[in-house]
């Protein structure tokens, strides 16, 4: 079996939510068990991205901690603002 290949697994869901996804996956044109395969791989993307997010943001507290560089509020706003308004400005140096 490759890498790739599917493999069934059950899951648990009460009632209600079954005649939930019975209805939208009617309404879709679409199997139940689409709309369920569908519902799992946007999710596991998502948490994907959001667990990126919050691993970078924690390496970047910790760069932070370890160096002192950063830039003020001030700055950052500046050099925001800045590239809204169509310029390609360099971001400002980061001091300790």
């Amino acid at each position: 079996m490759s890498a790739l290949a599917a493999r069934p697994i059950a899951i648990k869901i009460d009632e209600v939510t079954r005649a939930r996804v019975k209805r939208l996956a009617d309404a879709r044109q679409r199997t139940p068990h689409w709309l369920m395969r569908e519902a799992i791989h946007q999710y596991v993307d998502r948490e994907e991205k959001r667990e990126a997010f919050r691993q970078d943001a924690l390496q970047a507290w910790e760069d932070f901690r370890v160096t002192d560089l950063h830039v003020t509020a001030d700055q950052a706003d500046a050099w925001l603002a800045q590239l809204e308004q169509g310029n390609d400005v360099d971001p400002p140096a980061c001091r300790s």
